[in-house]
């Protein structure tokens, strides 16, 4: 089954797909926001392309467990957006995936200017992995 991550800000989602075995999770791209809660053509289009079975949706969450100030708008955003598109959701942990991609797009030796537009898709795919290994320890198969 191969599933989608979401990585839902005010402003841009990041979206991030995995094989369709669930091994590894890979970066796709960055959609306006807009886009995709209205489930325009740029985000049918991913959808089409990439035919997920589940929508994987990160979660704030402080780093006690407890659920981010965020957390209310991104359960309502994942439910129109699964309801627009009729693919089942479920939510992630995404607390520091943010942190982490930046992390890493920084040791690559990119700019603040342009991490922009890729921070969002890298932390749907570290939030979408920590996902797939869990659900695959959960299975027993790792």
């Amino acid at each position: 089954m191969r599933v989608m991550a979401l990585d839902i800000g005010e402003v841009r989602v990041g979206v991030a797909v995995s094989d369709p075995g669930e091994r590894v999770a890979s970066p796709v791209c960055v959609l306006p926001a807009a886009e995709v809660t209205g489930a325009a053509k740029p985000f049918r289009r991913l959808l089409e392309d990439w035919e997920p079975e589940l929508l994987v949706c990160g979660l704030p969450r402080t780093l006690a467990g407890e659920e981010g100030p965020q957390a209310a708008r991104i359960r309502k955003a994942a439910a129109a957006i699964s309801d627009a598109c009729g693919i089942p959701h479920v939510f992630a942990d995404e607390r520091l995936s943010s942190a982490e991609a930046k992390r890493s797009l920084r040791e690559k030796g990119l700019s603040e200017r342009a991490m922009r537009g890729k921070v969002d898709m890298i932390a749907a795919s570290l939030f979408l992995q920590s996902w797939l290994d869990e659900r695959a320890r959960a299975e027993g198969r790792r």
